[in-house]
């Protein structure tokens, strides 16, 4: 039965054959332009079909902002127990084997019940429920270092998708993440794992900074990046996750994580891109990602430059900190703190 609160009565939506039941609807959760709950729950039905081509039957770590985006915020990754009986989960496991039931995203409903508990960003994993073990997606995070623009970031933009075609990747595909940085994802052919594409992020930030040393670093350690675009390849390590497409990030503007065509790159600018600008765009242009489904592409050529290196004595890229030491891995420490090797 519905209830009255100072936010509002609860407000039912019957889709995906669930019911499902935004309470608080009226909540805040973006002072600055006044968006509610509600609102946020509007945002996911609006772009149902685009977000569930990328979220579908994936395991996904939800970050909660139950007070709004001016409130504290957390992680779950486990489900709680008190949760709808018909909502599907998956067992994921850490990189030190700590295991959680987590939500997978199976239809629009599971969304607007993750969005009911306040969440700000959907962090789904590179695989399907259906499928662990076949990691589906090559994530290339171009993270913006202090004195970065995002002029530069598009710049990079622009070398990765170069750069990526000629070693055979043809069909990739961009969006914003939300924030100052970009993503450009790649489907890919069946029979890798995420430690597959890490080798294969690892050789696209080493060729970037080979080409571009002043615009791109692939340098794990903070204090050798200087302001470059820093290509994050350990997103693509085990269990690691990336902010989905689709997804309202926890900024003031109400910002969403927005797929574009490649074409739209030089004007594009993450900071106009809200709940309230999105739709439109959706409704004019279309899913920029309607195709990536269409021809999953191959890493082979990328893994073969990382074993090449392996083989003219470059080790493998610093993993972080959370995991076990790698067996081609050299000594993971800062540089300011290494100690010569002992003769």
């Amino acid at each position: 039965m519905a209830r009255a609160n100072e936010h509002g009565d609860d407000v039912e939506f019957d889709i995906a054959g669930r019911t499902v039941v935004i309470t608080s609807p009226n909540k805040v959760m973006f002072p600055e332009p006044g968006l509610t709950k509600l609102d946020l729950a509007r945002h996911y039905l609006t772009v149902e079909e685009p977000i569930m081509r990328t979220v579908r039957d994936r395991p996904t770590l939800l970050q909660r902002f139950p007070n709004g985006v001016t409130g504290q915020n957390f992680f779950q990754k486990r489900i709680p127990d008190n949760a709808p009986e018909w909502l599907e989960t998956t067992i994921v496991a850490t990189p030190n084997g700590t295991t959680s039931r987590a939500i997978v995203m199976a239809d629009i409903a599971h969304v607007l019940w993750a969005a009911n508990l306040g969440c700000l960003g959907f962090h789904p994993w590179p695989c399907r429920a259906s499928d662990p073990e076949n990691t589906d997606e090559l994530r290339i995070d171009l993270d913006p270092s202090p004195g970065v623009t995002f002029a530069m970031v598009q710049e990079a933009a622009v070398e990765v998708r170069n750069f990526l075609a000629e070693n055979g990747i043809t069909a990739s595909f961009i969006k914003t993440t939300g924030n100052r940085g970009l993503h450009v994802y790649a489907r890919i052919e069946p029979g890798w794992d995420s430690f597959g594409t890490r080798q294969a992020a690892v050789s696209v930030a080493r060729a970037m900074e080979e080409r571009r040393p002043e615009l791109i670093t692939g340098q794990w350690w903070k204090e050798e990046r200087g302001p470059r675009v820093f290509i994050d390849f350990n997103q693509n390590a085990p269990h690691k996750t990336v902010f989905g497409a689709w997804c309202v990030r926890a900024r003031a503007g109400a910002q969403v994580s927005t797929p574009f065509f490649w074409d739209e790159l030089p004007a594009i600018h993450p900071d106009g891109l809200t709940i309230t600008t999105v739709p439109a765009r959706l409704a004019e242009r279309g899913d920029p990602w309607a195709a990536i489904d269409d021809q999953p592409q191959s890493i082979q050529p990328l893994v073969a430059r990382y074993e090449a290196d392996l083989a003219r004595g470059i080790p493998d890229a610093p993993w972080p900190p959370v995991y076990p030491k790698m067996p081609d891995e050299a000594r993971r420490v800062n540089p300011s703190r290494a100690r010569p090797d002992p003769d």
